[in-house]
């Protein structure tokens, strides 16, 4: 698309091509199914103080495991964006995903996560630096804090349901986040394992790597 076709298609009072294409993606895989939804307030470029836009969660029993699947919304150019037309990756090219296995999934309940990925936000707009595949961090403490779990970093896989799609901005990836223990990270941080070892392992019994906080250390 060049820039007088997307003047054309998109206005620039109330357009976001990016987030429409990031909904379709998601339409594919859940079709009618309403998303549990956050947002913010103020955009962070106008002075809110979250990076991300929005963060939707739906409820899946792929793999037969009753999870959410997180998507995040903002680290791609979402909205009317001239300068961001033709582009070969929208904005930081990726969005974030996660997938938190559930006993429950009362809204209340999971709004952690949109902590979390909005940390990572923080972290990915001050540094400029992105996440990609087989990156890993530590936590410095448990994922979910003030939460009895031996999940204490986290993992970066291509989302394996949720391929890379070309939005008039560019191309975004799914960079899925996975869970891991104490143990796992020092595997990662002495060399005696790969992070795209650590994951291949994971998913020859949990291929969708969804993040359990009951696995225990190990």
């Amino acid at each position: 698309m060049n820039l007088n076709e997307y003047k054309k298609r998109y206005s620039v009072d109330d357009a976001a091509p990016g987030w429409d294409a990031i909904d379709k993606a998601l339409e594919r895989l859940y079709f009618t199914q309403n998303p549990m939804h956050w947002g913010t307030s103020l955009n962070y470029h106008l002075g809110g103080k979250n990076p991300l836009d929005g963060i939707s969660a739906y409820r899946s029993q792929s793999s037969g495991t009753l999870h959410l699947h997180f998507c995040s919304y903002g680290f791609s150019s979402l909205y009317y964006n001239e300068e961001a037309v033709g582009g070969e990756f929208s904005q930081y090219g990726f969005e974030l995903t996660f997938r938190l296995a559930i006993e429950s999934d009362e809204q209340n309940e999971q709004k952690w996560v949109c902590g979390l990925m909005q940390n990572l936000a923080k972290y990915v707009f001050s540094s400029g630096k992105w996440f990609s595949e087989y990156l890993w961090l530590p936590a410095n403490g448990p994922i979910h804090a003030g939460f009895d779990t031996d999940i204490v970093g986290l993992a970066f896989a291509k989302d394996s349901e949720l391929t890379p799609i070309d939005t008039p901005h560019g191309k975004v990836e799914f960079i899925q986040m996975f869970g891991i223990t104490q143990n796992e990270l020092d595997l990662l941080k002495n060399g005696e394992k790969t992070c795209q070892q650590l994951l291949l392992a994971h998913q020859q019994e949990n291929p969708l790597l969804i993040t359990d906080l009951s696995r225990k250390n190990g």
